[in-house]
């Protein structure tokens, strides 16, 4: 999967254009954004599944990068692919609500209906326990959508908290995956994997036979390959449900592939995409569970 985590500061050539076209600085480098995502996305789609969209980076542009990430995920769709909102959210049921909505469903107003961003899976954050996750569940299961719940991530200070153990000697990790894989439990679709998924980092491949062992049902979204360090071949556990088990990510070493090889920077995104792709293939394949 495409990563899209656009920095102004390092876009492709092809989006100096747009912002020449586009007068004072939040719409120009909003533009400038759109036309980098936009030629990413063209590049690699191919070889992905869907992107994921790192919400501040849009949102730091304000409302012209909300609309340049509105349409970055229409060129995402339209190019076949699913749309993952990473933002990383979590908060009382109200407004846990209102950020499901944002970026999901909509939401109602006495003057209309406000459109979400009508996002496929979005990321969300479990630290204030489980009726915060679920105004994302209704929101998501009224349209098809899942959620991705953050259990072990791939940061270096994940271990700050996340491993930290409990009284009856697990990690907190390890509780938070319970909890994915009873919110995943009711609605488990055909395939065997459930609308409830995690984010499990792949920097710390020691981790996911346990995940997996704890969420046997859930999608893993395995950020952290490339420039974080993760290797596609540790992550054999993720796939045991099958190929769809697990969804690697990668966003500056796809974007970033010129920087090292040369070459255009479509041709050479096409081929870090492509490469990810078959070794991601190639390791579903060899999982005693896949299908």
């Amino acid at each position: 999967m495409l990563g899209l985590d656009p920095d102004p500061a390092a876009l492709w050539p092809q989006a100096a254009p747009a912002a020449a076209a586009t007068a004072g600085p939040v719409h120009a480098a909003a533009a400038a954004v759109r036309a980098h995502c936009a030629a990413l996305i063209d590049a690699a789609a191919p070889a992905c599944v869907a992107v994921k969209l790192q919400l501040a980076r849009f949102e730091v542009l304000g409302s012209a990068g909300w609309s340049a990430m509105a349409d970055v995920a229409e060129h995402a769709r339209a190019a076949g692919l699913l749309v993952i909102a990473d933002g990383k959210r979590g908060d009382i049921d109200v407004s846990a609500r209102a950020y499901a909505n944002a970026l999901i469903d909509g939401a109602q107003t006495p003057f209309g209906r406000v459109p979400g961003l009508a996002a496929d899976l979005v990321t969300v954050n479990p630290l204030m326990g489980t009726d915060a996750i679920e105004p994302f569940l209704t929101s998501a299961r009224a349209t098809g959508a899942g959620v991705l719940v953050l259990v072990r991530t791939s940061n270096a200070g994940a271990s700050d908290v996340q491993d930290l153990r409990l009284q009856d000697g697990s990690a907190v990790w390890e509780r938070i995956a319970e909890l994915v894989n009873e919110m995943g439990a009711e609605n488990v679709g055909a395939a065997g994997l459930s609308d409830v998924g995690a984010v499990v980092g792949a920097t710390v491949p020691a981790h996911l036979a346990r995940a997996r062992e704890l969420m046997p049902s859930a999608p893993f979204l395995l950020p952290g390959i490339g420039a974080q360090g993760g290797r596609v071949e540790d992550l054999a556990p993720a796939f045991l449900p099958g190929r769809a088990g697990g969804l690697l990510t990668a966003s500056r070493s796809i974007a970033g592939a010129h920087l090292a090889g040369g070459g255009s920077p479509a041709d050479a995104a096409r081929t870090e995409a492509e490469r990810l792709r078959d070794a991601a293939w190639a390791l579903s394949a060899q999982a005693p569970a896949a299908r």
